[in-house]
């Protein structure tokens, strides 16, 4: 009697097992197999960010040979918009940064132009040895990068007021600091080379880029590998998906915040010193447009302005739609209003195809 009952007990689950495991096969197949077209493209598309933005460039690459070939299939060419995303790029890695945490960063083009001010003032005006003025310039981009982390995690302030307060902050003393005067190329070369270093060209395939697009390269694989294979690039995201839920899970949500504008106030500052190298001098108003610049390359790359999903393979595409459309647009001849056009409606389509892909984790 024991043993029947102890065999029918030995069966039952195993027959239950088998039950559910065929259920739940069943439905799982009939869900996949009617999903429509459009969800299937949807679930795609959130899967793989990148795609959309490789497909916008290659539109650009297209639309620049439809309307100038001979002008635009040119190593020259292609030099110039590697030249125009150089400083973009790096400053979108920074704004990448910023923005896979929800949040935004309207400062980060005025730390850059403040990093390369600082560098070049105490190098050539005040004749500080390299040594000192160097990581002047990169130690400014770090303090302000903490100052708005400290805003954001301590007094719970908005990311965007918090930029905007210092974006205006910055910029004061960028003025009062500089006098509004220009470090000349010559003053430079002169007394303080190395701050133009960035700018020194290589010739490759034709092409003529600079050492910047390298650190660029550099700096790109660099972070990508922090975001992708490091527990600090999984809490970034973790924190910019649900912040709430992150703290819960036993994640330092300030610290890392406070990390992530700290590390984009550095990238700035080493941008203001690609910017150098590309200008060869040092002026107070250079880089107006970059900061706008690099937030229009993040969003185009596919990175969420809600945070949690982005790449920075993705911003560096982004940054080459805004060089190639440029270009395509420059070599029709058309007036450089109709530029700025371009880059606006990619944006509102952008933001527009991210909320669309966004309802598939909702």
């Amino acid at each position: 009697m024991t043993e029947a009952a102890g065999s029918a007990e030995g069966r039952t689950p195993q027959e239950f097992e088998r039950a559910l495991a065929a259920a739940s096969t069943a439905q799982a197949s009939f869900e996949e197999e009617h999903l429509p077209l459009l969800k299937r493209i949807q679930r795609f598309l959130h899967s793989y960010p990148t795609v959309v933005p490789f497909v916008v460039l290659m539109m650009g690459v297209l639309l620049g040979l439809l309307v100038n070939y001979p002008r635009f299939a040119t190593a020259n060419n292609l030099s110039t918009i590697l030249l125009q995303v150089t400083i973009i790029g790096i400053l979108g890695i920074a704004q990448t940064l910023i923005i896979l945490t929800a949040g935004i960063d309207l400062s980060v083009g005025v730390i850059m132009v403040i990093s390369s001010v600082v560098m070049g003032r105490l190098g050539v005006i005040d004749g500080l040895p390299l040594i000192i003025a160097f990581p002047a310039g990169l130690m400014c981009g770090i303090v302000f990068g903490a100052l708005n982390g400290a805003l954001v995690t301590r007094l719970k302030m908005p990311p965007f007021i918090v930029t905007l307060g210092t974006l205006s902050i910055i910029g004061a003393l960028n003025t009062f600091y500089s006098q509004s005067e220009t470090v000349r190329s010559g003053d430079l070369e002169a007394q303080a080379p190395f701050l133009q270093l960035m700018g020194y060209p290589i010739e490759f395939a034709g092409a003529r880029i600079i050492l910047g697009t390298l650190l660029l390269v550099a700096l790109a694989i660099v972070v990508w590998y922090m975001l992708n294979r490091t527990a600090f690039g999984r809490h970034i995201y973790a924190t910019g998906d649900d912040r709430e839920a992150a703290h819960l899970a036993g994640i330092n949500t300030d610290r890392i915040l406070l990390s992530v504008y700290v590390l984009a106030g550095f990238i700035s500052s080493v941008a203001g010193w690609v910017l150098i190298g590309r200008v060869g001098a040092i002026s107070p108003t250079s880089g107006q447009d970059a900061n706008l610049d690099s937030i229009t390359a993040v969003v185009i790359g596919g990175t969420s302005l809600f945070g949690g999903r982005g790449s920075i393979v993705g911003t560096l595409i982004g940054a080459l739609i805004v060089g190639v459309f440029r270009s395509a647009v420059s070599l029709a001849g058309l007036d450089v209003l109709w530029q700025q056009f371009a880059v606006g409606v990619l944006i509102i389509v952008a933001v527009a195809l991210d909320q669309w892909i966004r309802r598939v984790s909702n």
